[in-house]
């Protein structure tokens, strides 16, 4: 997708306080040095919207960017960064916990995975939490280009969790690897809460 417009539109630091739901939204989850904010502007045709920084932990509150008016991307706080103080971790999970299960025009969740660790105890959590809340998931497997083949093939595998549906998408904001994928799947979501028939998003061989 060729992205015409992007804007930042708003950041909410407490629970319920967020900006009026009016598009679908996509929620972008990670920790905190996971290459999120660097995936979101690849996405986005490139636009440095979301803050990127050489210092994990810096994105401390939700942050909303209008794309096209059409959907609205949500950079949601990186987590598991052990320099952030005590009282901003606590404050975090009830801050990303209240959106995701509050928010009626949430289609979905982008759970960015650094393909070179793969699924932690906090990454768990979420996936358990987004299927309570009965809210679609794709796995994007970040700075895939800094794998070899076996490598790759290996950090997929070992992503393929269940429910078997959810995606897994190797990415990289280097090399553009895995945008249209991603793309794709946030077109279904989107054609879904719509209650357009989604079609299933292909994946390049």
């Amino acid at each position: 997708m060729k992205v015409s417009a992007a804007a930042f539109v708003g950041a909410a630091t407490e629970p319920g306080r967020f900006p009026p739901p009016s598009r679908p939204e996509i929620a972008f989850a990670g920790r905190s040095n996971v290459g999120k904010s660097s995936a979101i502007n690849r996405l986005l045709g490139g636009r440095k919207l979301a803050r990127t920084s050489n210092t994990p932990g810096r994105t401390q509150q939700l942050n909303f960017f209008d794309v096209d008016g059409r959907l609205v991307f949500v950079d949601l706080p990186g987590y598991g960064y052990a320099r952030v103080s005590h009282a901003q971790r606590a404050a975090w999970r009830p801050l990303v916990e209240s959106y995701l299960g509050t928010r009626g025009v949430l289609a979905g969740i982008v759970l960015l995975v650094d393909a070179r660790r793969g699924l932690e105890d906090e990454e768990h959590a979420l996936l358990d939490f987004a299927a309570a809340i009965e809210r679609p998931v794709a796995l994007v497997a970040t700075k895939i280009d800094k794998l070899n083949r076996r490598e790759r093939d290996r950090t997929v595998a070992a992503l393929r969790v269940a429910p078997a549906s959810m995606p897994v998408i190797p990415f990289s904001a280097v090399t553009g690897e895995g945008v249209d994928v991603v793309w794709r799947t946030i077109a279904a979501w989107t054609e879904e809460q719509r209650g357009v028939p989604a079609r299933a998003p292909r994946r390049r061989s």
